[in-house]
């Protein structure tokens, strides 16, 4: 990729990839994956590190060009955290005016009202465990769409308690979508799988399936 200056129309990318979805609604459909640079959190299990600095500018043009050779119709804009950089909004609008299904998974802890209508938002509340649940933005709830997804990474059984609390408060499952989710080697999917079922909870457990086929590889 080569270097630029930043811009009115550039951003700091630290990949472009394809890939199999691992998680969300989309889950297994040959994807686009456009990890921009940077995140202001820095949660226990983030495994992606490597994205927090570094990276190199590109244009929108040039954004758009490496997406397409991949031909594929899914999208997704990720991090770091995508809308540290302001500029992340005017890409997701030309990422859905060239036509893609284009998805945006952000922490929750940033603004997401400007987000363009047309993207779903994948949007976590941080779990106890996670030590950044105090940078949670609630006021991002009100913004959700039918078609956006919430989702919990949870690590440890009170960070189950926690989540079940927040689902009942803000009544989330009637606004959209909730997905549960096991922190890889430290809460077993199938203790949680049968805490949901229990409780009987409205909402979606998922894997992450790039996890099961390539382990810590991004699947390339």
């Amino acid at each position: 990729m080569p270097a630029h200056s930043p811009g009115q129309d550039r951003l700091r990318v630290s990949e472009i990839f394809y890939s199999l979805q691992g998680e969300s609604r989309t889950v297994g459909w040959p994807t686009v994956f456009i990890r921009l640079t940077g995140c202001p959190l820095r949660c226990t299990y983030c495994d992606t590190e490597y994205a927090f600095q570094g990276g190199e500018w590109m244009s929108f043009d040039e954004i758009l060009a490496q997406t397409a050779v991949f031909h594929s119709h899914y999208v997704t804009v990720t991090g770091g955290e995508p809308l540290a950089q302001k500029n992340c909004l005017p890409l997701l609008q030309r990422l859905c005016d060239a036509g893609y299904m284009v998805s945006l998974e952000t922490s929750g802890a940033l603004d997401i009202a400007a987000v363009d209508a047309r993207v779903t938002i994948v949007m976590d509340l941080k779990t106890p465990s996670s030590t950044e649940k105090a940078k949670n933005r609630y006021q991002n709830i009100g913004e959700l769409k039918p078609s956006d997804q919430v989702k919990f990474v949870l690590g440890t059984r009170a960070d189950y308690d926690w989540a079940r609390a927040k689902l009942a408060e803000y009544d989330l499952a009637q606004r959209c979508e909730v997905l549960f989710s096991p922190v890889q080697g430290e809460l077993s999917a199938t203790e949680l799988a049968n805490w949901i079922l229990a409780d009987r909870l409205p909402v979606r457990m998922q894997i992450q399936l790039h996890k099961l086929l390539w382990g810590d590889e991004k699947g390339r």
